[in-house]
């Protein structure tokens, strides 16, 4: 045994050039070695590839390395290709080759030169590879990725379920699982399904000590945010994942707009692309790539310096495995998240149609993610617990919630309460039931299991309602309750919540951080704002109001006045780049007195402007929004310019919007209103409008809304605007 393991040492420096091996990287390519099934359960950067890339190159055959990955695939092949004497040591077989490209693998493959063959899992199950691979000596299986087998990972793929009926098919050899991210749960999941219940399980520490964990509140300015913040790191690497390949692609071009050396990723551009992409990633050609959470990019980078979350992830575990590409080389790694309330809807929605099954696996993974996005608590303690690991220190000094950390409160006779609720329902149902009998909410299921009749029933309704979701997720962190993952997330007490209930001690919790939609973020634009000069514009603004009789907002947005007194625009040319004022506003007389009056100010307090950032717009939202003007003055049915641009009505109203309120532009859209409204509706909505203060839509609904849809009151708004304020 020493024998061998002098000579895997010495293989690792022969192939590899390392000295030494991180973590259980031995012990698991030693067990491959010795014919046994493998399951490894290892972070991001620990090394994992290494597990099945050595013993490959030791034993006699080819292994099978199943990745869904592509881009993994050819990252890896030319990786060691580049280690290896011979061209062909590995190579992946998937749906960018074309007919010559395999047979040259088949060839390599029966000549013994190929010792590690990728594939997609698509590609295993084809016929013509089964055959093929029935007739070669296949060393052993290594399934990447594992957790796509099951349903309960964040990444399910169906065609992972045939793997092994396949691999019984081609032959059986050893089989080794890995998986970056996996809780208990899933690791069940992937060994039966697998067909390898005896495994060896090698299971590594989740903590990456170098990521730092942040959640900001996502506001209508995260473009600008994300600009900044980049900015702030210039000439590092980056990624930033979105839900949607639109928005990949919009905030590329959002980032070229201003200046930083950035490409678009996903599934829906050609192989071509994304292969350029990459590779100019990897040689530092660009600095930051905007993918989708939907497409696994495997890009193993060891020096990407931050991973940003446009949109909060499905599931903590995709959250585990997206911020695990940052910092792999051990360096600094900042992990940044938005996150918006109104994005968790959009995903629960996004599940309306799927098996209930299905719905209510993603809702209970959506709950846990938006628990870790609101916690006060360590990110990395909260993290580690998701995935079972035990994380002993009170302050990580690595994430937002450590760095500033809330005040703590006493909490002992609310998670008392808390534990009675859930023995009083016989352990039997989820936290958000639990909130709810302890809230005294007769709820449709409360009242179908008659647990509003229980003498408990209510018994927290006296406290403040945003105490008891931090009691609960801080209750299983402390051990005192667990959750039944195979019985859908139920509440269950554990002998510590038993004896706590007998005799309490002091429990000590932080409440949760509260999301406001509207709020700025951390470095969002209100934090320059001058106050000073904001009021005495708003008089200014009041002054012109009065002098033509129209109300406030139609002189400038207060969103525009916040930016002049951020920005201090003191030309009309730098007028124009306040949201909300286009060439139509910069014409109108009190303009130029809206800016002499900054520039007077700005002399009169010594202020030495510094221009706040500003995002550039895109050529392609430019496009888009003069096609729209150019079929409005075409006279063009609105939704049929909504179906031509491939969007909805509402993304339309949205565009319309931004054309008037927020670039100050003219539209007339009379010819359309005329032919939906009627004439004493349209006047009915735009003198609410005349007379309103404000002009906020939300508040034009609740006046309105009884009478008239929120489509005709927001095409009346754009009227009104585009008539009297530009």
């Amino acid at each position: 045994m020493t024998t061998i393991k002098t000579n895997l040492t010495e293989a690792l420096k022969k192939y590899f050039g390392f000295d030494t091996f991180k973590g259980d990287q031995e012990a698991i390519i030693q067990n491959v070695l010795n014919g046994r099934d493998t399951f490894v359960l290892m972070p991001t950067g620990g090394g994992k590839s290494l597990c099945y890339q050595l013993p490959s190159l030791l034993m006699d055959g080819v292994a099978i390395v199943i990745s869904p990955l592509i881009a993994l695939m050819k990252n890896q092949v030319d990786f060691i290709t580049h280690l290896s004497e011979h061209e062909g040591t590995a190579h992946f077989l998937n749906s960018s080759l074309n007919k010559g490209a395999i047979d040259q693998v088949k060839a390599d493959i029966r000549s013994g030169q190929t010792k590690l063959l990728y594939v997609a899992p698509e590609s295993l199950t084809k016929e013509d590879n089964v055959e093929f691979l029935k007739t070669c000596k296949i060393s052993f299986y290594a399934v990447d990725e594992a957790h796509c087998i099951s349903e309960w990972g964040h990444d399910f793929r169906p065609e992972y379920r045939r793997i092994r009926p396949i691999i019984n098919e081609i032959g059986k050899a050893p089989v080794i699982a890995l998986t970056a991210t996996a809780t208990d749960k899933v690791r069940t999941d992937i060994k039966k399904n697998l067909g390898i219940a005896d495994a060896d399980e090698f299971k590594s520490s989740f903590n990456r000590p170098n990521l730092y964990y942040e959640v900001r509140p996502k506001t209508k300015d995260i473009d600008k945010d994300i600009v900044r913040f980049i900015k702030q790191h210039t000439g590092k690497s980056g990624i930033i994942y979105c839900l949607s390949r639109k928005k990949v692609e919009d905030l590329a071009d959002v980032l070229r707009a201003n200046d930083i050396k950035a490409e678009a990723y996903h599934a829906g551009l050609d192989s071509a692309t994304r292969t350029q992409t990459q590779d100019d990633f990897l040689m530092e050609k660009i600095d930051v790539i905007v993918a989708t959470i939907a497409f696994g990019m495997g890009i193993d980078k060891p020096d990407v310096r931050f991973v940003i979350h446009y949109d909060i992830p499905k599931s903590l575990e995709g959250y585990y495995q997206e911020t695990g590409r940052a910092g792999r080389d051990g360096g600094e790694g900042i992990c940044l998240t938005f996150y918006s309330y109104k994005d968790l809807q959009k995903l629960d929605k996004f599940m309306e149609g799927k098996p209930v099954a299905e719905q209510d696996i993603g809702r209970q993974l959506l709950q846990e993610t938006a628990a870790y996005a609101e916690t006060s608590v360590c990110r990395r303690k909260m993290l580690l617990h998701y995935f079972g690991e035990n994380y002993e220190q009170d302050n990580c000094h690595n994430c937002d919630n450590c760095l500033h950390p809330s005040t703590k409160r006493e909490a002992s006779e609310q998670l008392v309460t808390v534990l009675k609720a859930v023995q009083t329902v016989k352990e039997n149902f989820r936290s958000d039931y639990i909130v709810s009998f302890i809230m005294g909410r007769e709820t449709n299921e409360i009242n179908a299991h008659k647990h509003h009749e229980l003498e408990e029933f209510g018994m927290g309704e006296d406290e403040d309602p945003k105490i008891w979701n931090p009691v609960i997720r801080q209750a299983l962190i402390a051990g005192y309750l667990k959750k039944d993952v195979e019985n859908y997330g139920l509440l269950k007490l554990t002998a510590a919540g038993k004896k706590f209930m007998k005799s309490p001690k002091s429990f000590m919790v932080v409440l949760d951080h509260e999301f406001n939609e509207d709020e700025e973020g951390p470095e969002g634009g209100t934090s320059a704002l001058d106050p000073t000069l904001s009021a005495m514009l708003h008089d200014l603004r009041k002054k012109w109001s009065r002098k033509l009789d129209r109300p406030p907002y139609v002189i400038f947005q207060d969103v525009s006045i916040e930016q002049m007194a951020t920005d201090y625009p003191v030309t009309l040319e730098e007028l124009k780049s306040i949201q909300g004022v286009g060439d139509g506003k910069t014409r109108q007389p009190y303009a130029k007195e809206f800016v002499d009056f900054i520039k007077h100010y700005c002399e009169e307090n010594n202020i030495t402007r510094q221009a706040d950032l500003r995002v550039r717009t895109k050529a392609k939202d430019s496009m888009r929004k003069l096609k729209i003007l150019q079929n409005i003055d075409r006279r063009i049915d609105l939704e049929d310019i909504a179906r031509a641009e491939g969007i909805d009505f509402d993304e339309l109203l949205d565009e319309l919007e931004g054309i008037v309120i927020y670039s100050g532009n003219k539209v007339n859209i009379n010819y359309y209103l005329e032919e939906i409204m009627d004439p004493d509706d349209i006047d009915d909505i735009y003198e609410y409008f005349k007379e309103s203060d404000t002009g906020d839509l939300n508040e034009a609904y609740r006046e309105l809304g009884g009478e008239y849809e929120e489509h005709d009151i927001r095409l009346v708004r754009i009227k009104f605007i585009s008539e009297m304020a530009n």
